[in-house]
C-alpha cells in the first residue's frame, strides 16, 4: 500500500507544477460545453433535456488528453523499468496512476458543472449527494480502463489516436449510465429508475477496477 500511495502523490504533484495542462484541458471542457450550445440554438427544452449527455460528452473528450499523458514522464525517461526493477509491483503502478486520474477527471467534470447551469440550466441542486456519487463512479469507470489503455499504448508514437479508439468501445456503458443517472437526478425519478443506474455504475467499476489491475502487469512486461 505505501507504494500505490507514492505513486499517487508523485503523480498528483507532477500535475499540480504542471497546472497550465490542467487548466488547458478545463478550458477545452468549456468549448466542448459551448459548442454543443451553439450547434442546438436556443431551443430551452432541448438544451435542459440533453444537459447530462453533453456535460458527459465533454468529460469523456478531455478525459482521453489527460490520460495520454499519464505515462509520458514515466516512458519518456525510462522510469517505468526503473521502478519495476525497485522492484515496485505492478498493480501498486496501476492504482497509484488510476486513482490519480479519476480525480483529475473529477476535477474537470466539476469544473464544467457551473457552464452547464448557466447553458443547459442543469440542476444537480436537487440531489447534490446523488450527483456527488454519480460523478465519482462515472469518472472512476473512466479512469480505469482509460489507465490500462494509457500504459499499453504509452509507447506508440501513435498513442493520441490509438487511445481513443481503444477507450471509448469499453467506456460507452459507464457514460450511458452515467448519463442516464444524472439526468434522473435533474429532472425526476418518477419510475424509481435511478438505483438501478446506480447498480449498473457500482458493477461497472468494480469489474474494471478489478479486470484492469490484474491485466496491468501484463501490459507493462510487453
Amino acid at each position: 500500500m505505501n507504494q500505490l500511495w507514492t505513486i499517487l502523490a508523485k503523480d498528483l504533484r507532477i500535475e499540480w507544477r504542471t497546472k497550465t495542462r490542467i487548466f488547458g484541458l478545463a478550458c477545452y471542457a468549456a468549448t466542448l460545453l459551448l459548442l454543443f450550445a451553439f450547434a442546438v440554438g436556443p431551443d430551452r427544452r432541448m438544451l435542459e433535456a440533453h444537459a447530462s449527455a453533453y456535460v458527459w460528452m465533454s468529460v469523456v473528450s478531455v478525459s482521453t488528453l489527460l490520460l495520454a499523458q499519464s505515462f509520458q514522464q514515466e516512458v519518456e525517461s525510462d522510469a517505468l523499468e526503473g521502478m519495476l526493477l525497485i522492484p515496485v509491483k505492478p498493480w501498486a503502478i496501476f492504482y497509484g496512476k488510476a486513482f490519480a486520474n479519476t480525480l483529475w477527471i473529477f476535477i474537470l467534470a466539476v469544473f464544467t458543472l457551473p457552464i452547464a447551469v448557466v447553458l443547459f440550466e442543469l440542476d444537480p441542486s436537487a440531489a447534490p449527494g446523488g450527483f456527488f456519487v454519480v460523478l465519482i463512479l462515472g469518472c472512476a469507470g473512466i479512469a480505469a480502463p482509460g489507465s490500462l489503455y494509457s500504459g499499453l499504448t504509452a509507447r506508440l508514437a501513435s498513442q493520441q489516436l490509438m487511445l481513443p479508439v481503444l477507450l471509448f468501445p469499453l467506456v460507452v456503458p459507464t457514460v450511458l449510465a452515467s448519463v442516464k443517472a444524472t439526468n434522473l437526478l435533474c429532472n425526476g425519478d418518477p419510475m424509481g429508475q435511478l438505483k438501478a443506474w446506480l447498480g449498473v455504475l457500482v458493477a461497472l467499476n468494480v469489474l474494471y477496477w478489478s479486470l484492469c489491475g490484474f491485466l496491468f502487469a501484463k501490459v507493462i512486461d510487453e
